[in-house]
């Protein structure tokens, strides 16, 4: 393929690199050639298509993908995932180029807590710790005294004293969820993500009627009618180990559907059924994680473009809840 001149306004107006590609191209080999050459890592959440999750060298969630982050050695750092995400990788990462597939692959949890508006009902409780779920953006974060992942956040909170009064956002679900098991009775912001809010009690009732033997797995970001049901609750790391060594053949799943195909991979003879939404869609697919492209993959590798950038000043202050998030995670192994 020639050079082509990319320039950033054009990356812009439509969120990443509008090419067109030679259909006989094997993109999988390029984007293998591209990581040699560049010397570039791929991480991708579990809720990207199968394809980006077969080419990427780590596979995670939240938690993970900080982690892998944090030590790599790699010059560039492509993130398959959502804008946080990347943000979240630049944060750690300031010497390294962090590039995303496609900038407007944004993410409706973090889009409910604006920062200036967390900063006033922030500022109602000055003697209110503020763990902010990793979902947010850096300005959210760099209003936080700790970060904290599903995978995480109930042992971030049960190493705090219990006195400590707490401010949890933006996710109000995974919030009273960590109330319930936690005692606690954080202050929390009225924040949710679309996908995991879609899910019908209803319908799962029916499918449990169609498969009696099959366990319901849900992500703690459900409301709280859905996690009534539940035979386990857990982050997307946890129901995939669940799912690996529980001696169940079926589960009825309560996230996003991309995590299927890694469920899938590891147990090839047990059935996955993704929970069924209240509306006729016949799937509950994150439309943001969903943005990125094998395509847009590949040509974001081979023009180093569209880059995640960020100020300085709002680095540093978002770089340290995360790092003590990190911290209080190696203290306890997770």
């Amino acid at each position: 393929m020639k050079d082509i001149n990319i320039e950033k306004s054009s990356i812009d107006e439509v969120g990443f690199i509008d090419v067109a590609i030679d259909p006989t191209l094997d993109l999988f080999a390029e984007i293998e050639r591209l990581k040699k050459e560049k010397n570039a890592i791929i991480l991708a959440h579990y809720y990207q298509e199968p394809d980006i999750q077969d080419v990427a060298d780590f596979i995670g969630d939240s938690l993970g993908l900080a982690q892998q982050a944090e030590k790599t050695d790699a010059s560039i750092i492509v993130f398959a995932g959502v804008h946080f995400m990347a943000e979240t990788a630049k944060i750690l990462n300031p010497g390294k180029k962090v590039l995303l597939p496609d900038l407007k692959a944004g993410c409706s949890l973090s889009d409910s807590a604006p920062p200036a508006l967390f900063k006033m009902f922030r500022d109602k409780y000055p003697d209110h710790l503020v763990i902010t779920y990793v979902n947010c953006s850096a300005g959210m974060k760099a209003l936080s005294d700790i970060i904290c992942t599903s995978s995480n956040a109930q042992k971030i909170i049960e190493s705090l004293p219990k006195e400590q009064q707490i401010i949890f956002a933006p996710d109000k679900n995974l919030g009273a969820y960590l109330n319930k098991v936690t005692g606690r009775n954080m202050v929390l912001w009225n924040g949710s993500c679309m996908v995991h809010e879609i899910f019908s009690l209803e319908k799962i009732t029916k499918l449990k009627v169609r498969h009696p033997k099959a366990l319901v797995i849900a992500h703690p970001e459900c409301e709280e009618v859905v996690l009534a049901v539940a035979d386990y609750i857990g982050s997307t790391t946890g129901l995939l180990k669940f799912s690996q060594q529980s001696d169940a053949n079926e589960f009825i799943v309560a996230t996003e559907t991309g995590i299927l195909h890694q469920m899938q991979k590891s147990n090839p003879f047990k059935t996955f059924i993704p929970a069924p939404p209240n509306n006729s869609c016949a799937c509950n697919d994150c439309p943001h994680m969903k943005l990125n492209t094998l395509e847009k993959l590949y040509l974001c590798m081979q023009y180093e473009q569209p880059e995640i950038l960020m100020d300085e000043t709002l680095r540093i202050a978002a770089a340290k809840p995360i790092e003590r998030m990190l911290q209080i995670s190696k203290k306890y192994g997770l």
